[in-house]
């Protein structure tokens, strides 16, 4: 097959993320098998206008802000010149609606979450209504298309915007295992250490787990906590951290080469996600991969990657009281916290990027071929 692809950021974007991780590790296995693909992203401060990785064309263009004005451009110029039997869409933002201008080549559209309501937390009232308008237009727009999610999470959430769910097909992220294995892991602090790992951006609701982590404070003073990423919200999360009085107990660790990162979360004890929406809870099951525990909110994608009872906790989304008070359950209980820890273990060892590679292209193969 030849496959077009396009997202606003690819896998060397500083500012990439989760999704850019996803969509990229589904390219490389179809490139590994065989198939040819481009993808057609934003550019960024140092970025080759065209480079090859892993096999994936990649074209790069104007910057992420204007990603949805100027990359539909090039994608409808790569059409005209040449032949194409899939088009992949990636939607983390705003829509690029592939379907507007691909004539007959059939569009799989790969959505590791919507934001919903939940984008008016992040920036103003004028954007988040234009997001919050564009997304509503997918059902109408993509009527036709095929859509790969995540998580069961976020099929609910298409089902619910009206998209039959026969077009929706839940595919499991993946996990570089090897990545997070230590041949001399630390022991875990004493006093517990707690951590959060996000990019930081206020619908996070990184806060949260700083207001969650003052409780536990509380009762034990010996606690520390260290907040990992970075992101536009740093800010106000370090003038929260000071109101909170917690200057010198909480560490913003911004951006940690990825040996300190792995080491950091074998030396922790729990990982909170205070996060409203989820398309799985990526940073979930990285953290389970170092016997980490999870308490989190019980919301989209969360609720999927997190195995309430088993490999963490979880406690109702904004409720930063009932998050503190599941986290020293697993802080007061050492034995629990490696039973939790263990079962963590296994749970992210289900998850490979093969599996989730080889499942995405059966489904791209089927609707490339006319069989879906």
């Amino acid at each position: 097959m030849r496959i077009l692809a396009v997202n606003w950021r690819d896998i060397g974007d500083p500012l990439g993320g989760g999704a850019e991780l996803h969509l990229h590790e589904i390219l490389k296995y179809a490139v590994a098998e065989g198939h040819e693909v481009d993808l057609v992203v934003s550019g960024y401060a140092g970025a080759l206008a065209e480079e090859i990785v892993d096999g994936i064309r990649i074209h790069r263009r104007g910057h992420w802000t204007v990603a949805n004005f100027v990359l539909p451009k090039l994608l409808r110029r790569l059409l005209r010149e040449q032949s194409w039997d899939l088009i992949i869409e990636d939607i983390n933002k705003v829509p690029f609606f592939t379907p507007l201008y691909s004539g007959d080549v059939p569009v799989l559209a790969v959505i590791p979450h919507l934001f919903g309501a939940t984008v008016f937390r992040e920036t103003n009232p004028l954007l988040a209504s234009y997001v919050w308008v564009a997304e509503r237009l997918i059902p109408l727009v993509h009527r036709r298309a095929h859509f790969e999610v995540i998580s069961p999470s976020t099929a609910d959430d298409l089902a619910s915007r009206g998209i039959d769910v026969e077009r929706i097909t839940t595919v499991f992220c993946g996990m570089e295992h090897e990545r997070f294995a230590l041949t001399d892991p630390p022991s875990r602090d004493d006093p517990p250490l707690v951590v959060t790992w996000s990019r930081l951006r206020k619908y996070k609701s990184v806060d949260g787990a700083i207001d969650a982590f003052a409780r536990i404070h509380e009762v034990m003073p010996g606690a520390r906590m260290a907040i990992m990423g970075r992101g536009p919200d740093e800010a106000r999360l370090r003038r929260h951290i000071t109101r909170r009085g917690l200057d010198g107990v909480i560490r913003m660790t911004g951006h940690l080469e990825w040996d300190e990162l792995v080491r950091l979360l074998h030396r922790a004890s729990v990982f909170l996600n205070p996060s409203p929406k989820e398309g799985w809870g990526l940073t979930v099951i990285e953290a389970n991969c170092c016997g980490l525990p999870v308490v989190a909110s019980d919301s989209p994608g969360l609720r999927d990657s997190v195995l309430d009872g088993q490999t963490g906790l979880l406690t109702p989304y904004g409720d930063d009281q009932a998050m503190a008070e599941a986290a020293l359950i697993i802080l007061s209980a050492p034995s629990l916290r490696d039973t939790f820890g263990d079962a963590a273990r296994t749970w992210a060892a289900s998850f490979s990027w093969e599996r989730c590679g080889r499942e995405s292209l059966e489904l791209m193969t089927e609707i490339a071929g006319g069989r879906r």
